[in-house]
């Protein structure tokens, strides 16, 4: 699989991101990757995601990491020019094979998005979405103000999805032990 993620928004480097694409996924003269194992991440630029689904059959995968526009604002300035509604309804027109699910990351930051409401509001959020739920346990550094939740709060939280036939899991955290995991990269002299 190769996933376009982590520092930089994909989208925002559109052009040069669909030459890259039609590279790794041309059966002819590329390297022959199925666009099925080929995934964009993105923040949330609205237009850029119709367009993706217009001009690709690769797969979409969102950071939410909440489900208000106030605390997504808080934690993503982007939500300031594309709010929820906006996001999810590019969700929901995006063009994708059937079977597929837009995959939604979910950053679980403890006492701030991983209460028993806001999992519940997930739900919801995501009815209308052809939706999976990835669950990503915050990666705590010296210098950040979020917490990891409990692995128990962590469980209960994904269970909630679950019951409710929302298809979710919990990444694996890799790279911790180094600063080098997901939201983590920074220099640390030893």
């Amino acid at each position: 699989n190769i996933v376009f993620m982590g520092m930089g928004e994909p989208l925002a480097n559109y052009k040069n991101l669909i030459k890259t694409l039609e590279i790794i996924t041309d059966s002819d003269y590329g390297l022959k990757f199925s666009p099925r194992r080929v995934t964009v991440s993105t923040c949330g630029l609205v237009p850029k995601i119709t367009q993706l689904g217009l001009d690709t059959q690769v797969n979409l995968a969102v950071s939410l990491n909440a489900t208000t526009d106030e605390l997504r604002t808080r934690l993503m300035p982007v939500n300031k020019k594309y709010p929820l509604k906006q996001l999810l309804k590019a969700c929901q027109t995006f063009t994708m094979k059937p079977r597929n699910k837009i995959t939604f990351e979910y950053i679980l930051m403890e006492g701030v998005n991983d209460t028993e409401a806001e999992a519940l509001e997930l739900v919801k959020l995501l009815a209308p979405v052809k939706a999976k739920v990835n669950l990503i346990p915050f990666n705590e550094h010296e210098k950040s103000k979020f917490k990891r939740p409990s692995k128990t709060h962590i469980s209960e939280f994904l269970q909630i999805l679950l019951d409710r036939n929302l298809t979710a899991i919990t990444r694996k955290s890799k790279g911790d032990d180094i600063l080098a995991a997901c939201g983590q990269l920074k220099a640390k002299l030893y």
